[in-house]
């Protein structure tokens, strides 16, 4: 019971993860559930839906269909889905209900690639998991299945990965290419964000990768392997009001709460002088990590670590779980935490 929120909301799954990371790539995507987990997907944790359309659809499972594993009628549903809306692939992603009936995932990627026609990935998200690991399995896939080896690098040519409204809060990529953008860069393009599964088939041609996000480093490191791609590691989108609010309080000890490339950026930011920590409640890798740094585990251990800063950059929402906390704070909003956006203006003075 120790994962038990008792004091936020939930934090996203695993299944919003992968179809965050899917979203504009122009495929079909099946979230393998009964309408619950779509509803949470579309209702709470997809901002683009204001803006972008993405053929996402419910597999609208009913009770004797998940306890019977009826794959024939996912595949069926899939087949005339196909033949109403075009696509260049199509995306079967996984929830509690497949897990729990230990459905073969693999075999509905062979069943619909035989009934559609259409190249399938199926990824085995189970909704227990937090949004990265969902993100991480879906550019696995993607980049694993659909990267094309007769590109040449183009020198000039940067490749971002790790994009999502999840981890940035703002729906359009146009803030994170400008902070981006270097000398030796002229086109930059953000997988998976204001971009299509075309940018993904030629990720060859990037001279470099960036990753933005600890999701990312494995696709990172596939197109290595595949390529010689080389790949760094970064979050360009520091925001400098928070830079210098915390530098005016000048607090003792300081604790940043986000994903861990973004806090990171942050402390890099700040004062060398200051002491800094980075947590995070999701994926905290360990090449990145200082001594002080460490993942949050619950929200006992949380309110047990709060106390020993003085100030804390992190979501507000957080303020619900240290209700205690007598230092200061700065608001640094996470969307896959508080389902907050950001303005374009938040990141406007990076």
């Amino acid at each position: 019971m120790k994962k038990l929120l008792t004091r936020m909301s939930p934090l996203a799954p695993d299944d919003s993860g992968a179809c965050s990371v899917l979203y504009e790539l122009g495929g079909i995507t099946v979230i393998c559930d009964a309408g619950g987990c779509a509803g949470n997907v579309c209702g709470f944790d997809e901002p683009r839906w204001f803006t972008k359309r993405s053929a996402l659809f419910s597999a609208g499972l009913r009770d004797m269909d998940a306890i019977l594993g009826r794959d024939d009628m996912l595949v069926k549903k899939l087949k005339a889905v196909c033949e109403q809306v075009s696509g260049e692939f199509t995306a079967i992603i996984g929830t509690p209900v497949p897990a729990v009936i230990a459905t073969d995932m693999h075999a509905l990627e062979r069943m619909s690639e035989k009934q559609t026609g259409m190249p399938c990935i199926a990824i085995d998200t189970d909704g227990t998991s937090f949004y990265d690991k969902g993100e991480e399995k879906a550019y696995l896939r993607i980049f694993g299945t659909f990267t094309e080896e007769e590109h040449q690098p183009d020198p000039h040519k940067l490749g971002i990965i790790g994009a999502t409204p999840l981890d940035l809060g703002i729906i359009t990529a146009d803030a994170l290419r400008i902070a981006a953008r270097k000398e030796q860069f002229t086109e930059i393009v953000t997988f998976g964000m204001d971009s299509d599964i075309n940018e993904i088939r030629k990720a060859a041609t990037c001279a470099e990768i960036l990753c933005i996000s600890p999701a990312a480093v494995p696709a990172a490191k596939l197109l290595k392997k595949k390529f010689g791609t080389p790949y760094t590691v970064g979050f360009p989108l520091i925001p400098q009001s928070i830079v210098r609010q915390a530098a005016d309080l000048r607090a003792e000890r300081a604790l940043i709460i986000h994903q861990q490339f973004a806090a990171n950026a942050v402390r890099d930011a700040l004062p060398e002088t200051d002491s800094v920590t980075v947590a995070s409640w999701f994926t905290m890798l360990p090449d990145y990590m200082q001594e002080s740094d460490f993942h949050i585990r619950d929200e006992e251990m949380l309110i047990q670590e709060a106390e020993k800063y003085d100030l804390i950059i992190a979501d507000s929402v957080l303020k619900r779980v240290l209700r205690n906390y007598k230092g200061k704070w700065i608001d640094y909003p996470h969307f896959a935490v508080s389902g907050k956006l950001v303005s374009e203006d938040f990141y406007a003075d990076t």
